[in-house]
């Protein structure tokens, strides 16, 4: 009986019962009685209800391990929903629970903290309650706890052990992530001026004194910046973290130190990779932190261990240190250089001599000795690639000398003692693998490269001899290594280098048919491209034309002979060998116009209508083949082989139209020739033969020449609305490629041609709103986040429009269900952003007041209401209440009045949505990253600037640095 009366959770617990359970389950009960005691608080431990009745077990519990039962239950609660039900759930209940929670925890912390044998006894569990304050924290800052980090420091006056503790919360990861730096650290730093005034006021006695030490040496771990906190370290209790600062304060130590580390280099030498690996990591970042910011003396000073109330006054005054004060950090600091030169030297060896293999190299050794080409990336050794990398960096920094790192000395000696490799090395597995590491390592350093012509010379005609070893992987590692060296060094083959007759470019055009003799055609792109990028670089008009013409003479002289044989006879284009020729030389262009954007104009010219005629002649014979041979005919090689031209035509065109400049002639020379041959084409063949890179290509042009297209969009939506529609829109799996480029393109007209959209009828318009709507539901990330985006430029722009009323008046209620439709769908979670966004958009529009026609129905609605705002509040109550019949009205009016309160702060808005989806029950707290995406993706740029702050981090030649030459 009373077991089953501790599981009734509907209302308040007997507390001295589960006191005589707990008691009974720590042994003062007999074997059976502490089974049952274990298996009540199991089930108790199990409830999702559980923690509603945790503050009244706090407040009228008289055994300290019920206590701790209590707060481990809302804490393993917290665990089992990501971050906590604080986190998901706190702003569902009502005011009186959060408060009454929020101030008895508060209460319970300074009960324990202000006694010094209670908070030494239960520390652990004082350190519960300060996790648990600062998720509290997370939903109650700003709004309703503002004055939270002055809360601290006016309890930090009043004992020792509470500012202590205080500096404890402070200190928490959770908190130091949650506030935004640097406000956090400015607001800690003003609020503890309070503190600080103790120690120079009316406050003489040992007590204070001792206080505020405590306080200036805890705030030491909070002045860094978080991020330069080893994780490992971090998490670490005082017994596991290595003190290092108190091993350097003696010699007798300082011995054992560097013993130490000499045993832990000894140690990474043995096979096993990742041995010390972390370690090296985080105690090279550590010195190089204190070395890289010496700019910031108040920062390494407190690094540095020195005086903190120098970094305080600092801080607080914004007033630069004392000149001999920074002289005394720069000297600790070369002291502490000079302490571990000779460990990290012999690290910089360990580093370099066990160096991890970098992705970008393709040749290696398979199981059987045999040199090959790679065809899987070792995700475990890319990891403990990047982990050294990083440390070497930063053991560059600290002592470049000693890494050699100047690129004059290190650069030059490398590539040349690899090349003369190269040349004294026997066997074609041996070369390979040489030439595998020269190109690795010359297509890292652009910049050296621009700086040194004769070397980038050697090197690009090492290249070239490379284009010709037919070992696996070669070849293609040299074309991919020559588009990377010429995308960053264009200019220098383009002007006349000392000691040469003229431009390596008409060099290499005049040795062009030799140099990619041996390439296959696929490397012949690549190849092209990177010239065709060297003439981009040219700037006399006459010269880029005459280089264009040289580099496309063999492909137009055989796009010449196949046009004069199939005007002679037409089922000459029908050969396979010709059609492969055909799409071989578009290829060709494309890959060149994709280099030279506008100044490709020339060359298309000459090919254009031609390849027009070619791709219609094509498509008919597609089109005759799927009629008679039925859909299996669209997967014959021949078929496929047809089609690849139709697409390698589109993919040309659409290029060329991409890269050149907006130049509205260009638009008026292309775009009327094709309606017919490609637009009426897509439009009368079967659904098999339509090609979905029609879609895209259209795209691009209205996306490029914007408003100049609005006169043709009628004929667009002609040809292909109503029957890509159809194709598209019975299921969610045929057609893939055409459903994306669909709404692309329905996206490019509502962006730039909106006002042809509003020409549409009435019918027409729905069935695009259909579609977008249909298009948000698919299950496919790209198509819905299309959709979702399409609908934003829809609904701002018909908000902007004199058509506002009447579009909203038909869509409004529509789209506002089907959005919380797929919000509230977990198959849709990636939407979430978007969805939001959204909504925010039609609360924020019904509130202001530009709606002045009613939204709903006056023949359906028995009474009227008194605005837009009151019907969709309570249309949106309904709905809800309808979807969700396990909340309650309360809940859902409570959601529904906080969306229409915070739509004006999108963080607050995006916020209160998710924790309705969590209260809901429609979400489990197990995985919900993607409703956190956004913040996921700040902090990976946030990271990234980061390592760009630090040079190396990022290697030079993924860097979008200016291609300036000198």
């Amino acid at each position: 009986m009373a077991a089953e009366k501790l599981r009734d959770l509907s209302q308040p617990m007997d507390v001295a019962l589960l006191d005589a359970t707990v008691a009974a389950f720590y042994g003062t009960g007999s074997k059976e009685e502490r089974t049952a005691a274990d298996q009540i608080l199991r089930d108790l431990q199990n409830n999702p209800d559980m923690w509603l009745q945790v503050v009244h077990i706090l407040q009228n519990s008289k055994n300290l391990n019920t206590k701790f039962f209590a707060l481990q239950n809302l804490v393993l609660f917290t665990s089992v929903v990501l971050e906590g039900v604080i986190k998901y759930r706190w702003n569902a209940l009502p005011v009186e629970q959060r408060d009454g929670m929020k101030n008895y925890i508060s209460e319970v912390i300074v009960q324990l903290s202000s006694n010094e044998t209670s908070f030494r006894e239960e520390r652990l569990y004082v350190n519960k309650l300060n996790i648990i304050l600062v998720q509290i924290l997370k939903h109650e800052w700003p709004a309703r706890w503002r004055s939270f980090i002055p809360d601290l420091v006016a309890a930090a006056k009043t004992s020792e052990t509470i500012c202590e503790n205080c500096m404890a919360i402070l200190k928490l990861e959770t908190l130091l992530k949650f506030f935004p730096m640097p406000s956090y650290r400015n607001l800690t730093l003003q609020c503890l001026t309070e503190v600080g005034a103790l120690n120079f006021g009316d406050f003489y006695n040992v007590q204070y004194v001792n206080m505020y030490n405590v306080f200036m040496v805890q705030l030491q771990t909070i002045l860094p910046p978080t991020t330069n906190i080893p994780e490992a370290y971090a998490h670490g209790n005082s017994e596991e973290q290595f003190h290092i600062r108190v091993l350097e304060s003696t010699q007798e130590n300082i011995s054992a130190l560097l013993m130490g580390l000499e045993y832990l280099i000894n140690i990474s030498y043995v096979d096993e990779t990742e041995v010390c690996l972390d370690y090296w990591n985080s105690f090279v970042l550590e010195l190089f932190d204190a070395h890289n910011n010496l700019e910031n003396p108040a920062v390494t000073a407190n690094m540095m261990g020195l005086p903190v109330c120098l970094v305080f006054a600092a801080n607080l005054t914004s007033m630069p240190l004392l000149p001999s004060v920074v002289d005394g950090i720069g000297a600790q600091l070369l002291q502490r250089r000079q302490l571990y030169a000779v460990p990290l030297s012999k690290l910089r060896m360990l580093m370099i001599c066990r160096m991890a293999k970098p992705e970008e190299v393709l040749i290696v050794e398979d199981e059987n000795g045999n040199i090959v080409r790679e065809t899987m990336k070792d995700n475990d050794v890319l990891v403990q690639y990047k982990i050294m990398r990083e440390t070497l960096i930063y053991l560059s920094h600290l002592d470049h000398e000693d890494t050699e790192k100047q690129e004059n000395r290190f650069l030059v000696m490398v590539i040349r003692d690899l090349l003369n490799l190269c040349e004294m090395t026997k066997g074609k597995d041996n070369k390979a693998v040489i030439a595998s590491n020269i190109m690795y390592v010359v297509g890292q350093y652009p910049r050296f490269l621009r700086a040194h012509w004769k070397f980038l010379k050697t090197v690009v005609n090492k290249l070239f001899e490379f284009m010709h070893e037919t070992h696996p992987g070669v070849q293609d590692m040299a074309c991919d290594t020559f588009l990377k060296i010429v995308q960053k060094c264009k200019r220098k083959f383009v002007i006349v280098q000392v000691g040469e007759n003229e431009p390596f470019v008409s060099e290499l055009l005049s040795g062009l048919a030799t140099t990619v003799a041996d390439l296959e055609p696929h490397q012949i792109h690549t190849f092209y491209e990177s010239v065709g990028h060297m003439i981009q670089a040219e700037s006399d008009v006459q010269k880029r034309e005459e280089y264009l013409q040289r580099l496309m003479l063999l492909p137009n002289q055989k796009w010449s002979e196949i046009i004069a044989q199939a005007r002679q006879s037409v089922d000459f284009l029908k050969d396979q060998d010709v059609i492969r020729t055909v799409l071989n030389i578009l290829q060709t262009n494309t890959s060149v116009a994709s280099a030279l954007g506008t100044f490709f104009l020339s060359q298309i010219s000459v090919i254009f209508l031609d390849m027009l005629n070619v791709y219609k002649m094509y498509s008919e014979l597609i089109s005759s083949s799927i009629s008679s041979g039925g859909p299996f005919a669209s997967k014959t090689s021949y078929v496929k082989l047809l089609r690849s031209v139709k697409r390698e035509t589109l993919k040309l065109i659409e290029t060329f139209l991409d890269k050149a400049e907006d130049q509205p002639q260009i638009g008026k020379q292309f775009v009327p020739p094709m309606m017919d041959p490609v637009l009426g084409d897509y439009a009368r063949n079967v659904p098999d033969a339509r090609e979905s890179e029609v879609l895209s290509l259209f795209a691009t042009i209205i996306n490029k020449y914007k408003g100049a297209m609005i006169d043709d969009v009628p004929r667009i939506f002609e040809a292909i609305f109503q029957c890509t529609l159809e194709m598209i829109t019975k299921n969610f799996e045929d057609y893939p490629e055409h459903r994306l480029k669909f709404f692309s393109l329905l996206r490019a007209i509502a962006t730039h041609c909106f006002p042809a959209l509003i020409r549409l009828s009435s019918q027409q318009l729905k069935l695009v709103m259909d579609s977008i709507i249909w298009a948000f539901r698919h299950t496919e990330r790209n198509i819905a986040e299309t959709g979702l985006n399409l609908l934003l430029e829809m609904l701002k722009n018909f908000q902007a429009s004199e058509f506002c009323n009447q579009f909203y008046r038909t869509y409004f209620v529509t789209i506002e269900q089907e959005i919380f439709a797929v919000l509230t769908d977990t198959f849709h979670k990636p939407g979430f952003k978007l969805h939001v966004l959204v909504l925010q958009h039609l609360f924020c529009l019904v509130e202001s007041g530009l709606l002045t026609e009613p939204l709903w129905d006056a023949a359906t609605i028995p009474y009227p209401y008194p605005n837009n705002a009151m019907f969709v509040r309570e249309y949106t109550i309904k709905l809800l209440g309808t979807s969700f019949p396990n909340m309650t009205a309360a809940e859902v009016t409570q959601f529904v009045d906080g969306l229409l309160e915070s739509r004006n702060d999108l963080s607050t808005f995006k916020n209160h949505i998710r924790d309705f989806l969590v209260q809901s029950k429609e979400f489990s707290a197990q995985d919900n990253k993607d409703l956190y995406a956004e913040e996921a993706a700040a902090q990976r740029e946030r990271e990234r600037q980061r390592m760009l702050s630090i040079p190396g981090l990022i290697a030079p030649n993924e860097i979008q640095d200016e291609m300036v030459d000198s």
